[in-house]
């Protein structure tokens, strides 16, 4: 009976919840409730960190290098269509870069923007593939939390973003996304290419919203949009940290190297003290 009323308490809660959002998007894919997606994302985090690497121990690493290519420009072409949908549907024609509210009208701009979030928001569940690749190919140091944790909280949150705020200034860091993707997955298809394309990734080394006075519908979207980005950055810094600066992902090569000047370093030292003596 107890078990009852908490579960009618928490439809309850639901239902009001639900009452606030875009009723345009509700009988879209995946955006009844957000259950679906959580079973999906619960899904490939099983897979990616237990199933996986289990089923895969024993078995010869997948050679998966035409998909690669296929996929990766695959996303490049995915990113460029919706970096041109986000353009053309506010932030080419209208945005101001500050306060821009969500057009929930059926007006085609407002549609097409709101199409254009979902499609973003669909987008994420495909480049979960990245990891699944990983897991194909034996590459489990690359199975990182900062790359699980990434592809996992993003079709989460975008959830409620589309449901509830399909449009202006918090779609922003969307069309950012998507142009960081055109670039990144393009040196991911050069890269799966082969060595004879190494010579066209010399470029691997190399908005902020004024709020005052704003009545932008959801401003806690910006908010949570702002605290994963600095989520984001700490565990990407951490990452660095140990994957570079202490030279766990370095080349071997570069490791080897960094190895003897440290040995070097320490018979010097040791040499140094034995003369003292």
């Amino acid at each position: 009976m107890e078990f009852d009323n908490i579960k009618s308490s928490a439809a309850l809660i639901y239902d009001e919840f639900i009452q606030n959002a875009d009723r345009r998007t509700a009988s879209w894919f995946l955006m009844s409730s957000p259950f679906p997606q959580t079973l999906v994302i619960v899904a490939y985090i099983y897979f990616v960190q237990s199933l996986g690497p289990r089923v895969m121990e024993n078995r010869k690493a997948f050679d998966l290098k035409g998909v690669l290519v296929v996929y990766n420009f695959g996303v490049v072409a995915l990113s460029l269509y919706m970096c041109y949908e986000f353009v053309m549907s506010g932030w080419g024609t209208g945005y101001s870069f500050r306060c821009d509210q969500v057009d929930y009208s059926d007006s085609a701009q407002g549609v097409r923007m709101a199409a254009t979030c979902w499609l973003y928001y669909f987008s994420k569940f495909i480049e979960m593939l990245d990891t699944i690749f990983f897991v194909l190919r034996k590459k489990n140091s690359q199975v990182t939390f900062l790359h699980v944790y990434h592809h996992s909280i993003m079709p989460f949150t975008w959830w409620f973003g589309v449901r509830f705020s399909a449009g202006g200034m918090g779609t922003f860091h969307a069309l950012l996304n998507c142009i960081v993707h055109v670039v990144m997955y393009t040196y991911y298809g050069l890269t799966a290419l082969g060595p004879k394309y190494q010579k066209y990734l010399w470029w691997k080394n190399v908005h902020y919203f004024f709020l005052e006075d704003c009545t932008y519908q959801f401003p806690i979207f910006v908010g949570i949009i702002g605290a994963y980005g600095l989520i984001f950055l700490f565990l990407f810094l951490n990452f660095w940290y140990h994957a570079y600066t202490k030279g766990k992902r370095l080349p071997k090569v570069l490791q080897n190297q960094k190895w003897e000047h440290h040995s070097n370093g320490l018979m010097n030292g040791s040499a140094s003290h034995d003369k003292e003596e």
